[in-house]
C-alpha cells in the first residue's frame, strides 16, 4: 500500500501547484473512518481506497480527482455524510463522491437488473462529470487485481461477467486501452480458466522458444525507420490471452494457426512522419489485405488516433503494427482521462463524449432492465463504419446500420420522418445495409411517422430507442380510442341511463386513476364488460350476455386505428375490409380481428367477442389466396401480370406443393377491399395458366 507522503510525491511529480493539505486531509479522513474494517485479503480496508487513487496518479488526474479516489467509500462502507465532506473538503470534492456512492449502491437484483440498474446510475453520473467515470473504472481495476481474495466462486464470476460486460466495454470506449485490456485479462481467468491457463502457457511456451524475439523484431522495424529518415520509438508485445482467445473463437482456428500474436508500436515526431513511417514499412514487407486502418483522418468516437498495419514478416509471421505521435500515443493510453490531467483546462471535450448523450437519451426510454443492456451493449460492441451527408458531414455507426439508423444519427426528426433513401445518389429501401464511406441522403416527408417494421433492421440504440418510444405512445392513444369505443357499446347494454357522476363512483370502485387507465383496461380486456358494468351500475352485469353480439348498428368501427397497435388482423382467415368482422379479446394483449365465419371462433377459448365494422374509407389489408397453376413456363410470370394488371400488390409468395402437372402456391396480395381481391380471384380464374383459385 501506498504511504501518504508516497502518493502526494507522485501527485506533486506532475502537478507542482496541487492542493498538498486537501490530499493529506483525504488520507487522515479515509484511515480514520475506515478504522479497522479488512478486506478479503485482510489487508485493512483503506488500503484500497488508496491503491485506487494510486492508479489515478498514473493518469496524471487532478487533485479533485485524487481526493475522491481516496475518500470514495467513506460515505457507503463508514458513518461519514455527504455533509460532513462538503464541510471539509468542499462541495466540488462532496459531488464527485456522492456521484461515486451513487454508481455502487446497487439493489439485490437479478442479474440482468443488477448490471442494467448500475449502467443507468453510472451513464447519469458519468454524464454530469467524467471524473466519476474515471474513479470508479479505477475502482474496478483494482477490485479485479484482488478478485482472487474473494473466496466464493460464484461470487467472483458474477464480478468478472460485470467487468466484462460493462466496465472493460465503458474503458474502451473512452479511449482507456490499457484499462480495458487488463479489466479484461483478470476477468478472462475467472469466466474461463482453462482456456486462459491454456493460452498463457502456450505464450511462456513462445517467449521460451523464441528467445528476444520480440526484441529483435522492434530493433530491426526501428533500424528500417532510421536508414530512411524516421526517427522512432518503437516497442513490441505480445497480445493479451483474452484478445487472443476471442480471435481464435471469432476465426474458428487453432492457437497454431493464429499468426498475429505479436503487435509492435511506433511513435514518431508528426503526423507527416507516420504517413512516411508507413509507406517505409510497407514497401519492406507485404501488407495484409483488408488490415490497414487509418484512424488519423478518421478517428474513432472516442477521438483515438494511429495508423494500424499488418505485414508478413519473416517466416511469414503476421505483426501488428501501430503507427503514432507522442500526443496520440497519450491520449490513447489515457484516453478521455488525458483532457482532465492537471495540465489542461479541465473542460470536457464535447466532441468526445457524443456517444454519452446517445446512452443519456436511451436511459430516458429504456422501459426495461433487458432492453437497456440490449441497446448499451449493442453500442459498445459493434464495430464501426463511416458514412457522410450530402453536405459532407461525417457520422459514425455500427457495422450493419441502415438509412433508418442514420437519419436518426442525425437528428431524431429526420428518423421519424424518413420515407426512403439515397445512397450513392441511387434510390434504396431503408433496410439497405450502408457501406464505408457511402454518402446518405434521407428522404422525408411530414406526414410520415415511424414504422414499427423498422425495428426488424434498425440496429442503433437511438434508433430503436425512438421508434419503440413512438410506437409505445401511439399504441397507448390507439388502445384507449378504442377502449372509449368498447365502453360505449358497455353503457348502451346497461339497463338505464347512468348517472352524470358514475365514471367517476366506477373509477373508485374497480382502483384505477383516471379515465385513460379505464379505457386501455377495458381494451386490453385487463377488466371484463361485466366488471365494467357492475361498477358503472351495480346489479346490472348479471342480466347481460357477455358471448351475445350486439345488433350489427352497434358495431364498433376501427377506422383510423393501426393494424399491428390496437389490433391485429388475424392470420388464420386474413380478414380484408367488406369482411364481416369480430374481435377477440384477451387478457392484457390486443384485439384480434377474425373474419365472422373463421374456424377459429368456434374453438371455444375464453376471449371476449366484440362486434367490428371496417369504417368509411379503411385503408387496405392483406389477403391470403391458394393459387393451383400449370407446370409450364412462364406461368407464374402470368399470374403477377394479372394481379398487377388489376392493381394489386403480392407481398409475399410461397411454393406449398409441387407435382408433374400442377403447382400450388400461397400468395398474399395487398387489395382495397373484398370486392377488390374478389376481382383479382376472378382474374386468375380466367387465365388459361390456371387451373384453380380459392380464397384462404
Amino acid at each position: 500500500m501506498l504511504r501518504q507522503y508516497e502518493l502526494i510525491d507522485r501527485v506533486l511529480s506532475y502537478d507542482p501547484d496541487a492542493d498538498e493539505a486537501l490530499l493529506n486531509r483525504a488520507y487522515v479522513f479515509s484511515v480514520n473512518a475506515h478504522g479497522t474494517q479488512k478486506r478479503a485479503s485482510g489487508d485493512p480496508y483503506f488500503s484500497h481506497p488508496i491503491e485506487v487513487a494510486g492508479i489515478l496518479t498514473e493518469l496524471h488526474l487532478d487533485d479533485e480527482t485524487i481526493a475522491t479516489a481516496i475518500l470514495h467509500d467513506t460515505v457507503e462502507d463508514t458513518v461519514a455524510t455527504i455533509e460532513e465532506i462538503t464541510r471539509i473538503f468542499g462541495p466540488s470534492v462532496a459531488r464527485l463522491v456522492d456521484g461515486v456512492t451513487k454508481l455502487s449502491k446497487i439493489e439485490a437484483q437479478t442479474e440482468n437488473e443488477r448490471a442494467a440498474e448500475n449502467l443507468r446510475k453510472f451513464l447519469l453520473a458519468m454524464s454530469d462529470d467524467i471524473r466519476v467515470l474515471l474513479v470508479k473504472l479505477a475502482d474496478r481495476l483494482h477490485n479485479m487485481r484482488t478478485l482472487h481474495h474473494i473466496a466464493n466462486p460464484d461470487k467472483r464470476r458474477r464480478i468478472a461477467k460485470e467487468t466484462m460486460d460493462i466496465y472493460a466495454p465503458l474503458a474502451e470506449r473512452i479511449g482507456m486501452y490499457e484499462f480495458m485490456k487488463e479489466m479484461q485479462t483478470l476477468a478472462f481467468a475467472q469466466l474461463e480458466p482453462e482456456a486462459y491457463q491454456s493460452i498463457d502457457r502456450r505464450l511462456s511456451q513462445l517467449k521460451e522458444g523464441g528467445g528476444d524475439r520480440i526484441a529483435k523484431i522492434g530493433s530491426g522495424l526501428k533500424l528500417l525507420l532510421s536508414r530512411h529518415g524516421v526517427e522512432a520509438d518503437v516497442s513490441g508485445r505480445e497480445k493479451h490471452p483474452y484478445s487472443i482467445w476471442k480471435k481464435m473463437a471469432e476465426r474458428h482456428i487453432s492457437f497454431e494457426q493464429l499468426s498475429d500474436i505479436m503487435a509492435f508500436r511506433a511513435i514518431v515526431p508528426s503526423v507527416e512522419a507516420c504517413y512516411e513511417a508507413l509507406g517505409v514499412i510497407h514497401r519492406r514487407w507485404q501488407m495484409v489485405p483488408g488490415r490497414f486502418k487509418d484512424y488519423i483522418s478518421t478517428p474513432k468516437r472516442n477521438g483515438y488516433r494511429s495508423l494500424h498495419t499488418s505485414v508478413i514478416h519473416a517466416d511469414n509471421t503476421r505483426v501488428e503494427i501501430q503507427i503514432r505521435t507522442e500526443e496520440m500515443h497519450e491520449e490513447a493510453e489515457l484516453g478521455l482521462a488525458a483532457h482532465w490531467a492537471y495540465k489542461q483546462d479541465k473542460v470536457k471535450p464535447e466532441t468526445q463524449v457524443s456517444w454519452i448523450r446517445d446512452l443519456i437519451e436511451i436511459l430516458d426510454t429504456a422501459e426495461s432492465p433487458e432492453e437497456l443492456l440490449e441497446h448499451t451493449r449493442m453500442a459498445m460492441y459493434q464495430d464501426r463504419i463511416f458514412a457522410f451527408t450530402p453536405k459532407g458531414e461525417l457520422h459514425q455507426l455500427p457495422k450493419g446500420a441502415t438509412p433508418i439508423d442514420f437519419a436518426y444519427a442525425v437528428h431524431t426528426d429526420l428518423g421519424d420522418q424518413a420515407v426512403g433513401a439515397k445512397i450513392n445518389g441511387r434510390v434504396v429501401p431503408l433496410r439497405t445495409q450502408i457501406e464505408n464511406g457511402d454518402q446518405v441522403q434521407i428522404l422525408r416527408s411530414k406526414a410520415q411517422e415511424p414504422q414499427a417494421n423498422w425495428m426488424n433492421f434498425a440496429i442503433t440504440g437511438k434508433a430503436r430507442a425512438a421508434i419503440r418510444r413512438h410506437l409505445r405512445h401511439k399504441e397507448r392513444e390507439e388502445t384507449q380510442a378504442l377502449g372509449h369505443k368498447i365502453y360505449d357499446e358497455i353503457v348502451q347494454r346497461l339497463p338505464a341511463q347512468i348517472a352524470g357522476d358514475a365514471l367517476a363512483a366506477a373509477l373508485k370502485r374497480l382502483k384505477l386513476a383516471d379515465n385513460a387507465a379505464l379505457m386501455e383496461a377495458i381494451a386490453r380486456r385487463r377488466i371484463t364488460d361485466a366488471e365494467v358494468m357492475e361498477a358503472l351500475m351495480p346489479g346490472s352485469a348479471g342480466a347481460d350476455s357477455m358471448r351475445e353480439l350486439p345488433p350489427q348498428s352497434s358495431a364498433i368501427s376501427i377506422r383510423g386505428l393501426t393494424p399491428g397497435v390496437a389490433f391485429d388482423l388475424a392470420e388464420c382467415c386474413h380478414p380484408v375490409p367488406g369482411d364481416r368482422i369480430v374481435g377477440l379479446r384477451r387478457p392484457d394483449k390486443g384485439i384480434e380481428v377474425h373474419a365472422i365465419d373463421c374456424e377459429k371462433l368456434v374453438s371455444g377459448d375464453d376471449a371476449d367477442w366484440v362486434d367490428l365494422a371496417w369504417g368509411d374509407k379503411t385503408e387496405g389489408a392483406t389477403g391470403r389466396i391458394l393459387v393451383e397453376v400449370k407446370n409450364e413456363p412462364g406461368a407464374l410470370g402470368t399470374i403477377a401480370t394479372i394481379i398487377g394488371a388489376q392493381k394489386a400488390n403480392i407481398v409475399n409468395l410461397r411454393l406449398d406443393n409441387r407435382d408433374t402437372g400442377f403447382h400450388t402456391n400461397t400468395i398474399d396480395v395487398e387489395v382495397h377491399d373484398v370486392q377488390h381481391l374478389m376481382r383479382v380471384i376472378a382474374a386468375l380464374r380466367a387465365a388459361d395458366a390456371v387451373s384453380a383459385v380459392e380464397r384462404v
